[in-house]
């Protein structure tokens, strides 16, 4: 889980709150603190607003520590440590009861199903710790060997029942922060239900999934296109789309909520990234845009239909819009897919494009972290391959050439720190320069004409990863 990627130290210091009495916590939270009326009802107007927030990082923090002591009790089973296996057992039925009790006074949306898991899921963790306490209690061979079909039995029942309560909290958990969003009344509410949701999609494919099945689309779409909203509010929505529409998830792109309201989510994206005021808004908003023209060559249509290749060029050249190399990532993404329609060269060539796209082929780290340097990469092939797209255009190839797009090919093919020793760079370089020989063969020196475009692809791509040598 990304929730639990932090500092080792201090992922063990906050999960040693929830592996301490933890009997003594739960009874502790069920007690109130205040007996005076009036505080106690201040205390809920500010808890209300983060209590889903709450309820949410409680159930995952919950639900990967009891998880793990599952896992570890299977294990400890198999190696026939009935001592430990017990103890895990009593450590585990803990967490289940003080995660259930938190859950309860933390949530706003527990209901009569969700109950009925609970005490079922309750009643097999005790009677996992009464098997398992007999388990200590005997030497007898044949009868700790029947007792462990039992508890194995048992242990694959309460791993059955805590996911479904665990999926059945999260449905739950989901639908109270979309009505909730569409229900807001204030800008501070509706802030912490998309930041709620942003947290969501950030753990999975099914919570993405669970979010955008739950008219969450709709939602976002409604505050995506409020002239009222802030900036701000926009692009934490931009972040959740993002999210929900990455290109390794598959489901949005069948959701007719998302396809019926694409023109409109498209359309106030583009604009959210032609009017940002800063580069963190612009890359959320890029982002956003970058995955979507991944679902078809529909949503590329509206693309440019909107003009969208005069709003993504100029935002190039903006350095407060577009600063980094992750920006430069995503809009080189949108304008790579857009030059698979014939109808995209004509502008990118309208608008210098070209020129902005070799200056990509440049792309060097300011920081050199890895993060950083795999963004480059991306930058590097992406601009490639949409050059070697566009220049199916006589026009656009020309272009190309006379901005001097072949000797840095060439440079990027025969020299691998220029493009960081990335192989798809190299690929990506070497099939731009193959299309560009045609238009201007006389453009290339023989050596490299002889090495890096004539032979098979294959064979060019191992002679530039093997020989390196010899271009010095």
């Amino acid at each position: 889980m990304n929730l639990m990627q932090v500092d080792s130290v201090q992922r063990w210091m906050d999960d040693l709150l929830l592996m301490t009495e933890c009997e003594c916590m739960c009874i502790l939270q069920s007690k109130p603190i205040s007996v005076d009326d009036d505080d106690s009802q201040t205390d809920l107007m500010f808890s209300s607003q983060d209590s889903t927030h709450n309820s949410l990082e409680m159930l995952l923090r919950r639900a990967w520590i009891i998880s793990t002591e599952l896992t570890r009790i299977v294990q400890k089973l198999e190696k026939n440590r009935w001592k430990r296996v017990h103890s895990m057992s009593i450590r585990t039925n803990c967490h289940v009861r003080s995660m259930i009790t938190e859950y309860n006074m933390f949530s706003r949306t527990s209901t009569e199903p969700m109950h009925e898991y609970e005490s079922l899921l309750m009643e097999k963790c005790s009677e996992l710790t009464e098997i398992t306490e007999r388990c200590t209690k005997t030497t007898n061979e044949d009868a700790l060997l029947a007792m462990k079909v039992s508890i194995n039995e048992v242990l694959t029942a309460v791993g059955q029942l805590f996911s479904q309560m665990i999926n059945l909290a999260l449905i739950q958990e989901v639908k109270g922060l979309v009505e909730e969003l569409d229900t807001c009344e204030n800008v501070y509410n509706m802030n912490a239900a998309i930041h709620g949701l942003f947290s969501l999609t950030q753990e999975g494919a099914k919570l993405c999934q669970l979010v955008a099945q739950v008219d969450g689309i709709l939602c976002l779409t409604e505050i995506l296109t409020d002239e009222t909203q802030s900036e701000a509010t926009k692009a934490e929505v931009a972040a959740v789309i993002a999210q929900i529409t990455s290109p390794h998830l598959t489901f949005t792109k069948h959701l007719s909520t998302f396809l019926e309201n694409m023109e409109e989510i498209i359309t106030a994206l583009l604009k959210l990234c032609d009017e940002a005021s800063n580069g963190e808004v612009c890359l959320l908003a890029s982002a956003a845009l970058a995955n979507i023209t991944f679902f078809d060559t529909i949503a590329c249509e509206i693309l440019l239909q909107m003009n969208a290749v005069t709003v993504l060029l100029n935002a190039c050249s903006d350095k407060q819009r577009v600063n980094s190399s992750y920006a430069r990532d995503q809009i080189v993404t949108i304008l790579a897919n857009l030059s698979i329609l014939d109808q995209s060269a004509a502008e990118i060539l309208q608008e210098n494009g070209v020129v902005t796209l070799i200056s990509m082929l440049t792309e060097k780290t300011l920081t050199g972290s890895a993060a950083e340097v795999a963004a480059c990469e991306r930058v590097l092939q992406k601009s490639a391959v949409t050059l070697a797209r566009l220049c199916r255009d006589p026009d656009i190839a020309q272009n190309a050439i006379k901005h001097d797009c072949i000797p840095r090919l060439i440079a990027l093919c025969r020299h691998p720190e220029e493009r960081f020793s990335s192989d798809a760079v190299l690929v990506a370089c070497l099939a731009a320069l193959r299309r560009l020989a045609i238009s201007c063969p006389a453009g290339i020196d023989d050596s490299d004409l002889q090495q890096l475009v004539k032979p098979r692809l294959v064979d060019s791509f191992l002679l530039c990863c093997n020989m390196e040598e010899s271009f010095v």
